[in-house]
């Protein structure tokens, strides 16, 4: 993606400049990291757009980010003025 692509998520991808393609790897992204569900529609489309291989490797590199930005966290790593957004813990019930 180029700069000017990725400029045009930071309001609202559904409704950007994106190209279907790479809206719907932001859409994937961002469901995985809330951990809200993949939709069967969701599915679909992806399954539509993207090779089994494709998806996967989604699905790889969403992981390894979303635990490598944990660990580096951990460590004190993030930059001092990281904008943060919290999320309840899935189970608690807190809203």
């Amino acid at each position: 993606m180029t700069e000017e692509l990725v400029a045009a998520i930071d309001d609202d991808y559904e409704h950007s400049v994106l190209p279907h393609r790479q809206r719907l790897a932001v859409r994937f992204a961002d469901r995985f990291l809330r951990m809200q569900p993949v939709t069967e529609s969701d599915a679909t489309e992806l399954r539509a757009e993207f090779s089994e291989d494709e998806i996967e490797d989604l699905r790889l590199s969403m992981a390894l980010f979303h635990g490598v930005s944990k660990v580096l966290i951990a460590l004190g790593c993030e930059p001092e003025q990281m904008d943060t957004t919290v999320l309840a813990t899935p189970g608690s019930g807190a809203r």
